[in-house]
């Protein structure tokens, strides 16, 4: 087990260091551009992938390392960049984590390669959990998956919403209800390769923040999937239903679905995405607060804007904190026993809308326009309280581990 640092070890000062200047050269000159367009950045994407960003080597040394620090400081840097063309980078992580959440090795190999591609011809992928009426209630979900035992295939009929790359994706990993008497225990997550008869794009979204991540609905009519594309396999799932109706009949002790069990792994990961928006946000606030004068002197020799600035900051390294404890809590096999990775992002998140929302007001008029970039990195920061669970949700989370009850 690795100790708790928060020093980074050579090797990730190298990685941060490349990463931060993928950032700083490439997604921030087209930051603006593409969130005008409220397209997915293809050429971007591609730029990532020849240099080896976007890859699966490069997510799968991050997410082993043992110190559990390499995704959260990849996702910082890059958000730092921009948010909405770094989730068009990263959004495919989601589907990945869902696959080595759930799948068995071969399905590991087998279809994560495919959500992504190669530098040639790159490909993205999804994860499908939101539906119009089931969003953070995900026992409330209506997409059902079936059972064809004859033809050893499963038939997929619903609508996901809310989805990043929707639609557009290689592979999509879509949640579905198995056994609709077992509540959110009785879901189950397939692989639905693209082209698939049945499969289509919805509604695509017109966004407040967030513009270059593609966001979309997902429709499955009548989709059939081989019987190879649940993940974990049936055997597995039998095993784990059956399991879950003994615990029902015992009075309910708590299960993790398959949904939940990405979203766990995945929210320290978006504190540090919130982390890298926050921080992109002070350094412009306070190098505009050292430059700009009024009446005589620079904005920041006032104490308003100085100890908003010091306030910035605290909450930016504080945010941080909390975010490397729950990814080395995660890597090394930490019980979350006080729901330390819904913390991480709860005040990772509610960092970001703050810090960007006090970067706008020290920029004054100028950072209510699109010539400065705080305005758009506020936009972004909206998200980061909604989505994989608001921060309501979180708040939720927190209080029942606290206090024991049941997490549904």
């Amino acid at each position: 087990m690795a100790e708790f640092t928060m020093e980074l070890n050579d090797e990730q000062k190298e990685v941060r260091d490349w990463l931060h200047g993928f950032a700083a050269d490439v997604i921030r000159p087209a930051a603006a551009e593409w969130d005008e367009r409220e397209e997915t950045p293809w050429p971007v994407i591609q730029e990532a992938a020849k240099v080896g960003i976007y890859s699966l080597d490069f997510y799968a040394q991050q997410y082993f390392d043992p110190t559990g620090l390499g995704i959260p400081m990849a996702m910082e840097e890059l958000f730092w960049g921009d948010a909405g063309i770094a989730l068009s980078i990263v959004g495919t992580g989601l589907a990945a984590v869902g696959v080595l959440a759930n799948g068995t090795e071969e399905q590991i190999g087998t279809w994560i390669p495919q959500m992504y591609g190669d530098a040639s011809d790159v490909k993205v992928a999804a994860f499908c959990s939101s539906e119009p009426d089931a969003g953070s209630d995900v026992a409330s979900m209506r997409t059902r998956a079936v059972y064809d035992e004859a033809k050893d295939e499963w038939v997929i009929n619903g609508t996901k919403t809310w989805a990043t790359n929707g639609g557009i994706a290689n592979v999509h990993v879509v949640v579905a209800v198995v056994d609709p008497d077992l509540g959110s225990k009785g879901h189950a997550s397939f692989i639905v390769p693209a082209g698939t008869p049945g499969l289509a794009q919805g509604q695509k979204f017109k966004k407040h923040g967030i513009r270059a991540s593609h966001t979309a609905e997902v429709v499955l009519d009548g989709v059939r999937v081989p019987g190879s594309c649940l993940l974990g396999g049936k055997e597995k799932l039998d095993e784990r239903l059956a399991r879950a109706r003994e615990r029902a009949k015992a009075g309910g002790e708590r299960v993790k679905n398959a949904a939940m069990a990405t979203f766990e792994a995945s929210r320290p990961a978006v504190g540090a995405m919130a982390v890298g928006t926050a921080r992109a946000a002070y350094e412009v606030a306070l190098e505009y607060a050292m430059t700009r004068e009024q009446f005589g002197r620079p904005i920041i020799d006032n104490q308003g804007v100085a100890f908003q600035l010091a306030d910035m900051r605290t909450q930016i390294d504080a945010a941080r904190l909390l975010v490397w404890r729950a990814s080395w809590m995660a890597i090394n096999g930490k019980p979350f026993t006080a729901a330390e990775g819904s913390m991480s992002k709860l005040f990772a998140s509610e960092t970001a809308k703050k810090v960007t929302a006090q970067a706008v007001q020290i920029l004054g008029g100028n950072g209510y326009t699109r010539e400065y970039p705080v305005e758009r990195m506020h936009r972004d920061a909206a998200i980061y309280t909604i989505f994989e669970g608001t921060s309501e949700i979180q708040r939720l989370v927190i209080a029942r581990t606290l206090s024991g009850m049941a997490i549904r």
